[in-house]
């Protein structure tokens, strides 16, 4: 099978010849060595783990939605944004005028690392909160599919396209610090509400637009995670995970796509809120201790409808001697693939961020992949 036709396989429900394997981003995304200091990518030992993703794993290319140029009625002459260098990092202060008031975020991006910190989030009590309702809505934009297909096209046999967006509670739950959003959520329900639903105006007519355009795809939705446990308990999950995020998968089913529900650590309690919505796939299935089910029984649970994505710590991979990750991936493949079931495509639950790949690191990504072509179940 080329790898293309073991993810779409894998997807369907179909036998393959072997378990698909996934480094997540690593490969997921376009990785480019662009001369920006910031980017860690640059560093020459990356290009070995990259090039071992791009040769020899099941690509799943992770794709933001595309937009055509948003028509008039956005919020972008409300909005003002200013980038200043100190010291290895970059800092972005941006400010949005709300009534008579200035909400204001800033972030940090450091040379080192591949990921950006919020140092001050947007809205930081209910009155930020009511000011940031007082918005206009944005206006909702079409999809620019042409160059979303590029990036299919570029893959050939190698791999499938991914359509990677956050849903109304990833969008609404960042805009507050952990801390602030957990008490909004769970004292003042009618505003958060009134939040998602103020995301969910224009999120779920764009997914719609954008599930006809690019019909049988796979989708990663991500955010739900902000509502389980231990953050939120599971009742909220329903509210705000399977009331907002639910239309989102069956607009993507409805046109023929593989929705995949994007969720870090526990499971137990929000697992069966997971399936009412009918997903067909789920990572990254965090092992325990990060997550509170192993693999068998997530499988047993729901492995019969929906795709399992993951099972592999990063920390582990970054972390484990050899002897004994080959272990956890041994244990995760045979978990994975016990029985019947929809499929298992084993990767790690995100990505390396700093600026050097160590040599065990290397090392315990090649094992993925060398057990993953060589299992026999």
């Amino acid at each position: 099978m080329t790898r293309r036709e073991r993810l779409l396989a894998t997807l369907a429900g179909k036998p393959v010849d072997r378990p698909a394997v996934s480094f997540y981003e690593i490969g997921g995304w376009e990785m480019a060595e662009d001369g920006d200091e910031f980017n860690v990518w640059n560093d020459p030992s990356w290009r070995p783990l990259v090039e071992l993703a791009n040769e020899r794993t099941d690509l799943i290319r992770m794709v933001k939605p595309s937009w055509k140029k948003a028509p008039e009625g956005d919020l972008a002459d409300l909005t003002r944004q200013e980038t200043v260098r100190v010291g290895n990092s970059r800092h972005t202060k941006t400010s949005i005028r709300a009534g008579k008031r200035t909400l204001t975020m800033t972030t940090r991006r450091d040379a080192d690392t591949q990921t950006e910190w919020v140092t001050e989030h947007l809205l930081k009590d209910m009155e930020d909160l009511d000011a940031y309702l007082s918005l206009p809505l944005p206006p909702v934009r079409e999809p620019d599919l042409p160059a979303m297909t590029a990036i299919e096209e570029k893959l050939a046999d190698s791999g499938i396209l991914m359509v990677d967006t956050g849903d109304p509670l990833c969008s609404a739950a960042s805009l507050f610090a952990m801390g602030d959003y957990t008490v909004a959520a769970m004292t003042e329900g009618a505003r958060f509400h009134a939040l998602l639903e103020r995301f969910a105006a224009t999120i779920q007519p764009e997914c719609e637009r954008l599930a006809a355009g690019l019909p049988g795809r796979l989708w990663r939705i991500f955010g739900p995670e902000y509502a389980a446990e231990p953050y939120l308990p599971p009742r909220l999950f329903g509210e705000y995970v399977v009331r907002y995020t639910g239309p989102m998968v069956e607009a993507v089913r409805a046109h023929g796509g593989y929705p995949r529900i994007h969720t870090h650590g526990r499971l137990r309690g929000i697992l069966p809120l997971i399936a009412k919505m009918r997903p067909a796939g789920l990572d990254p299935l965090e092992p325990p201790p990060q997550g509170d089910m192993e693999l068998r029984e997530i499988r047993q649970a729901v492995g019969a409808h929906i795709v399992l994505f993951g099972n592999v710590e990063i920390a582990d991979v970054e972390n484990l001697e050899p002897a004994t990750f080959e272990g956890k991936v041994a244990k995760a493949l045979r978990e994975g693939t016990e029985g019947t079931g929809r499929g298992f495509v084993l990767n790690p639950s995100a990505c390396p961020y700093g600026r050097t790949i160590t040599t065990r690191t290397l090392t315990n990504y090649r094992t993925m992949v060398r057990m993953a072509e060589t299992w026999a179940g």
